[in-house]
């Protein structure tokens, strides 16, 4: 066996952060603060750090909870499937 990492980026999804970078952070998207039930898009930006992984970008979800500078964000997946997503507020936009 080789000492090959499987982290989040590896293969495809490295390719994409590659050839569509993303945007810009600006001081407003540091500070932006969303209430509680506020409704919530997935768009990973600027900083690869605390990403969520790239099956969520373009998700909608609902805040339900402020954890330190994060957000916990609930996600439906599927018919019966809830998802809870811990997001820094920099990779959050309003929807």
């Amino acid at each position: 066996m080789t000492g090959r990492s499987h982290g989040l980026f590896v293969g495809r999804t490295r390719q994409l952060a590659r050839h569509n970078p993303p945007s810009r952070l600006g001081i407003s998207k540091l500070l932006k603060n969303f209430s509680i039930g506020a409704k919530v898009l997935i768009a990973p930006k600027g900083n690869f750090n605390n990403i969520p992984h790239p099956r969520y970008r373009g998700r909608v979800g609902t805040v339900i909870e402020k954890r330190g500078d994060a957000y916990v964000v609930e996600i439906h997946t599927s018919k019966s499937t809830i998802r809870k997503l811990i997001v820094p507020q920099m990779h959050l936009d309003s929807a």
